[in-house]
């Protein structure tokens, strides 16, 4: 699978996995959960960039777990970071459209597509090689909208 689409995203991925894994030791188990499994995730994409892993593989090991359970508890994801998406968040055009959105919404967004793509896999035989539904979109818009919740945890506070 083609996953150039990646690679202007690749530089500061780096940096934002480190934030990460530093927010990620807190108190509070379901913010970390939800924190390792975002982490998690987005080195999915860089080493499936990296090692040229196809878009099988990569549904396969994406996972949302961890926001299952923080919905199931109520969780409050303004925990992971108060306020709104604001210009100064957005390191990519195409995330133009979740200015004024707050955490829950994006991780909602997020936590939808990686159904999505689980469920297109299983309607297709355990494949999407031949499915209908644009499978390199998809994953760049789910990458890009995990990335820019990192850069929203991250950002100033």
């Amino acid at each position: 699978m083609n996953l150039e689409w990646l690679k202007a995203g690749i530089g500061p991925l780096k940096d934002i996995l480190t934030y990460l894994t530093k927010e990620g030791k807190t108190n509070d188990v379901l913010k970390k959960q939800v924190i390792r499994e975002l982490r998690n995730n987005l080195n999915i994409f860089h080493n499936a960039y990296l090692n040229e892993v196809s878009a099988d593989v990569m549904i396969d090991m994406l996972n949302n777990d961890a926001v299952k359970k923080a919905v199931d508890a109520n969780f409050k994801f303004k925990k992971l970071k108060a306020g709104k998406i604001e210009p100064y968040h957005i390191k990519d055009d195409r995330n133009k459209k979740y200015i004024g959105w707050e955490a829950d919404q994006l991780v909602d967004k997020i936590d939808e597509k990686i159904e999505e793509l689980k469920n297109i896999k299983k309607m297709n035989k355990n494949s999407v090689e031949k499915v209908k539904n644009n499978i390199s979109l998809m994953l760049s818009n789910l990458y890009y909208r995990m990335k820019l919740l990192a850069d929203f945890i991250k950002g100033p506070k």
